[in-house]
């Protein structure tokens, strides 16, 4: 079952409570029992059971957990992506060239003379 949230407008429960309803049908889809998915996590089953209803929650380490024994922590990194450059910081990058230093070289040096 698809489910479509926006997670823009949706409250913190209705996104946890979405979470855990596409996890639980992961779990399943892979034939994986609640028990065996608690102790491949190194959680309790109780702490599955919790994802898994709506209206209950599960510590972020519980979540993490459960989403490394899955395979799934390669989604992670979408949850934070990398910050890169401000736009400030990405002006004054390309704003200025490399500083570069003009010197003469042995050729273009002629012997100094006091001028009378």
């Amino acid at each position: 079952m698809t489910h479509k949230i926006d997670f823009g407008l949706a409250t913190s429960q209705a996104i946890e409570d979405a979470l855990g309803e596409r996890i639980e049908e992961i779990r399943l889809k892979r034939n994986i029992t609640q028990s065996r998915l608690a102790r491949e996590a190194g959680v309790s089953r109780s702490t599955v059971t919790r994802l898994a209803r709506k209206g209950k929650g599960i510590s972020l380490d519980s979540l993490i957990r459960i989403l490394k024994a899955l395979r799934l922590e390669d989604n992670l990194g979408t949850l934070l992506p990398e910050p890169g450059l401000s736009p400030l910081e990405e002006l004054e990058k390309g704003s200025r060239p490399a500083r570069r230093r003009a010197r003469a070289g042995k050729q273009d040096r002629k012997k100094w003379t006091w001028q009378d």
